[in-house]
């Protein structure tokens, strides 16, 4: 195993040495077996190259107080991996045979998962049309694959919070196109937004709804969450936006541990700029504060300017739970070892 240093770890890529890999020929899933991280070799007019058919799903897998390794909620990525599928017309997988595959392969990977307090093994499950095609049609054949790497905060200022710029002259997904699954083309358009935005001093673009430039819909990769007089708001699941396992999280807790009123809805833009509190969310994320709103020139200061205390508050618990430190009250737990 290379030597990793557990202390400055990034959001990047250091391979576990082990991946997984299974094919679906003639309309079945073969097993799968685990190998060494290497190359997938695909065919130059496979259908993921050519016409996009492809999806994966975030996950992680967390060292706990006790040296014990789990996961968090994920017969639910297992859930939105299948119904991404079908929106995509490709083969779904079996959910215990998804969540028993990424455990074995955490097993084999065991010494890539980061100290407790050091960071977390990020784990990425493909599925992508590797058969060969010149129409535009399903692919003939599948590969399902999944490759880890440890990780630390997926923003360099991590719980210090980001500044995010709203645009309204690009947009992340059409209302009833494939904003509400983790489609790979998905992510490609939002690279150029994105390098605009940093170039002007923000972490991430803050994306409007496609019809009318005027509601919230996500942070780059991420769900995004107002506080404002008490009321927590996210903007409401309508085709265009994830349904975030961390999302869905972040809604319980905030309703059931802390009492907070929760609404989903539509979220105008201009609201933001006296919200009490804002951050994202997402398995990468995490949670992250809000500290700075963009919009044409402007800068808007968010609270005073620093991580709020129901946001603090929030973090604390969905990573205390991840983590082993407080009560799996809703159990969301899944042990590895």
């Amino acid at each position: 195993m290379k030597k990793i240093d557990w202390d400055t770890l990034t959001f990047d890529i250091t391979p576990a040495e082990k991946m997984f890999i299974s094919h679906n020929r003639d309309g079945k899933w073969d097993k799968g077996s685990i190998v060494s991280y290497g190359t997938v070799p695909v065919y130059p007019s496979a259908v993921v190259l050519n016409y996009g058919q492809g999806i994966f799903e975030g996950m992680k897998a967390y060292r706990r107080k006790d040296s014990s390794i789990a996961m968090f909620r994920p017969f639910d990525n297992a859930k939105r991996l299948n119904s991404g599928c079908k929106r995509l017309h490709m083969p779904p997988l079996d959910e215990r045979f998804f969540v028993e595959s990424i455990t074995n392969l955490i097993l084999e990977n065991k010494e890539y998962v980061p100290p407790y307090g050091k960071g977390d093994l990020y784990i990425r499950p493909v599925l992508f049309g590797s058969g060969q095609m010149l129409g535009v049609q399903p692919a003939n054949e599948y590969t399902f694959v999944i490759f880890m790497s440890p990780v630390g905060p997926y923003f360099k200022a991590g719980f210090s919070g980001v500044k995010i710029e709203i645009r309204d002259d690009f947009h992340r997904a059409p209302l009833y196109g494939t904003g509400n699954v983790k489609a790979v083309g998905n992510y490609a358009t939002s690279l150029y937004p994105r390098s605009l935005s940093k170039d002007r001093g923000y972490d991430e673009v803050l994306y409007l709804d496609a019809r009318n430039s005027l509601y919230v819909e996500e942070v780059g990769a991420a769900n995004f969450f107002m506080l404002k007089e008490g009321v927590l708001s996210t903007p409401k699941l309508g085709g265009s936006i994830l349904p975030g396992v961390t999302r869905d999280s972040v809604l319980t807790i905030a309703s059931k541990v802390f009492g907070l009123q929760i609404q989903e809805r539509d979220i105008r833009y201009d609201e933001l700029f006296s919200a009490y509190e804002l951050f994202c969310t997402g398995t990468a994320t995490v949670l992250t504060p809000i500290l700075t709103v963009g919009y044409k020139d402007k800068k808007y200061k968010i609270g005073d300017g620093k991580p709020g205390k129901t946001t603090k508050e929030i973090y604390d618990e969905l990573k205390g739970i991840q983590l082993g430190d407080r009560e799996d009250r809703f159990g969301w737990v899944y042990k590895v070892d």
